[in-house]
Formats: structure tokens, C-alpha cells, sequence
């Protein structure tokens, strides 16, 4: 193959002559987000048909999302208000430190990388709490017609908390805690994923790896998977607990 034929690799993404002006990692990223827009997506709308089918007997999230740490008397949604609050504000600290790495700002990028970590850590804590509490129940119950294997019938019987079979909150529907376990655990694992990443980047902006090489692009990238599992709460934050 003659020189003028030959593909540098190197220099084809870069980004200077790479499509769209963008490096090959930054464009991976980027059709890695599409794809998982895509499964959250049908998700989402699985949950709008159920709830539509099931509208009568879905309960209301301000009923059964009212715990709060250390408080006793019931806060409707104000925890799940917080965790959402604590996540966008990680969202804030990763544009601050992407902002830092343009300025090839070591020390920035360190402690704005640190928040992020710690903003993702306990959205991540407060969601184990809240599944806890709804795997848990109330003290209460709820009275529901379950299959007895010994009988060989139907009886009632007092049911606590949820699982993926039934659930106090809506006896008649067991799709609603099988939603909530799916969608709500499946962002989980992205945010915890996101923590996991951030930390490996945040040690290799301490050893100064980034700042050898000349650029944080590496932290830009990691900043788009965090955007996305953010703006990705808001909508499941909408969907679930709001409407």
C-alpha cells in the first residue's frame, strides 16, 4: 500500500480529522449512551403501561415514599427529594471539574473529582435506605389473598413491606414493587458503576497521569456517563414519584 493510501490510526481520531471533530473514546461514549438512553427508555414506558392498565390500584407514591433518617413523623417524597438534590449537585461538581481539566487544573480537578465521588457515594447510601424501608413495610401491613402451597387455597393473610411477588402497598398489584426493584436497582447500578469509574480517574489525577499526558480528556468522558445516569434520575424521578 502506497504512503499516500496508508490510515495513521493515531492521527484518524484524534479529533482534529476524526468525524464529527471528536476522538474515537469520546464517540464510543457517546453511541454507548444512545444505546443505554434506549433500554431506560423502554423501561420507562413498560412502567407508563402498567400504570395505565393498572390505574385504579396503583397506589400513590406520596403514600408509601414518606421516610425520612432519624425523622419519625412522615415527610412525603422529601428523602427522594434530597437524593435527587445531592445527585444533580454531583452533575454541578463534574462540569467544574471537566471545566478544571481544560484549564489543565490539577488541584481543581482533584477536589471537584472528590465531591462528585461523594455526592454519587451517598445517593447511592440513600437508595439501599430507601429500599430497605420499602422491602421492610410499615408496621401496619396490609391484608392480602395469597396462595397457601399446604392448604391447596387461597387465605388472608397480613402481608409487611415488598417483594417481587407482593407488596403492602398495592395488593393487587405486584407489577408496581417489580417497577420500582427493576428501574430504580438498574440506575442504581449505573450511579454505583459512575462512583466506581470516578474514583479509578480520581487516582489517576492524584498520580498525575492526565496531567503527563497534556489533556483530561479522560475525565470529560467519565463527565458524560455522569450527566447521563443523572438527567437519567430525573426522568425515572418524574415517572415514578412525581406523576
Amino acid at each position: 500500500m502506497s504512503h499516500s493510501t496508508e490510515i495513521d490510526s493515531k492521527n484518524a481520531w484524534s479529533g482534529g480529522q476524526s468525524p464529527f471533530r471528536v476522538s474515537y473514546g469520546k464517540m464510543m461514549m457517546w453511541f454507548f449512551l444512545v444505546s443505554d438512553a434506549l433500554t431506560f427508555g423502554g423501561l420507562l414506558m413498560a412502567y407508563g403501561f402498567f400504570r395505565h392498565k393498572y390505574a385504579m390500584d396503583w397506589p400513590k407514591a406520596e403514600n408509601v415514599f414518606t421516610h425520612f433518617p432519624f425523622i419519625e413523623q412522615h415527610l412525603p417524597l422529601a428523602y427522594v427529594g434530597l437524593m435527587t438534590f445531592i445527585l444533580i449537585m454531583s452533575s454541578v461538581t463534574m462540569v467544574l471539574a471537566v471545566e478544571a481539566g481544560h484549564r489543565n487544573d490539577r488541584r481543581k480537578v482533584t477536589v471537584w473529582m472528590f465531591w462528585t465521588i461523594v455526592g454519587g457515594a451517598t445517593f447511592v447510601g440513600s437508595q439501599a435506605w430507601e429500599w430497605f424501608h420499602f422491602i421492610k413495610g410499615t408496621d401496619t401491613g396490609a391484608i392480602a389473598t395469597v396462595w397457601d402451597q399446604g392448604l391447596g387455597k387461597f387465605v388472608e393473610q397480613r402481608i409487611y413491606g415488598a417483594n417481587m411477588t407482593v407488596n403492602e402497598y398495592a395488593v393487587a398489584v405486584p407489577q408496581f414493587a417489580n417497577c420500582f426493584f427493576f428501574i430504580t436497582g438498574f440506575h442504581g447500578f449505573h450511579v454505583f458503576s459512575g462512583v466506581v469509574i470516578n474514583l479509578i480517574i480520581f487516582l489517576n489525577v492524584l498520580k498525575g497521569t492526565y496531567e503527563k499526558r497534556g489533556h483530561y480528556e479522560m475525565v470529560e468522558k467519565v463527565g458524560l456517563y455522569w450527566h447521563f445516569v443523572d438527567l437519567v434520575w430525573v426522568f425515572v424521578f418524574t415517572f415514578f414519584y412525581l406523576l
